[in-house]
């Protein structure tokens, strides 16, 4: 069972801006200790030790944090408005844009996904296959 994530973050209040843009209207609740941003969900046993939780900070080796190359944050949002919002969210909260919402050809006809950059270059999906929302042409 995945328990946790870790993400690198050179900048914690740019890093912070951006994800507390796109995880808190998922219902993940933000807390802060003295060198991290963490993100849990309220219904997760254990809070900020429980499943599912984000921490955004400073690597422990002291080092600049780095993207890692084919690494991705997928996050699961219930309808297309909401992938849409989340991502401009992003891109307003210092993110980038890596793939703007929609359809890939790739994927099944319910994907439908955008991807966005964090300041240091993580790679975030976010995403919906919800079956009552609408499927790319075939």
């Amino acid at each position: 069972m995945l328990m946790y994530i870790t993400i690198g973050a050179n900048d914690i209040q740019r890093s912070d801006r951006f994800y507390s843009s796109i995880l808190c209207p998922l219902g993940y609740e933000r807390t802060e200790e003295s060198n991290a941003v963490i993100y849990s969900l309220p219904d997760v046993p254990n809070g900020n030790a429980g499943s599912s939780t984000i921490y955004v900070k400073k690597p422990f080796d002291g080092r600049e944090a780095t993207v890692g190359n084919g690494s991705m944050l997928a996050l699961k949002a219930a309808t297309q408005k909401l992938v849409r919002d989340l991502h401009a969210a992003g891109l307003e909260a210092g993110g980038s844009d890596d793939g703007p919402p929609g359809f890939r050809d790739d994927y099944s006809a319910g994907f439908y996904v955008g991807y966005l950059r964090d300041g240091v270059g993580n790679k975030v999906a976010i995403f919906c296959n919800n079956p009552d929302e609408p499927t790319r042409e075939p």
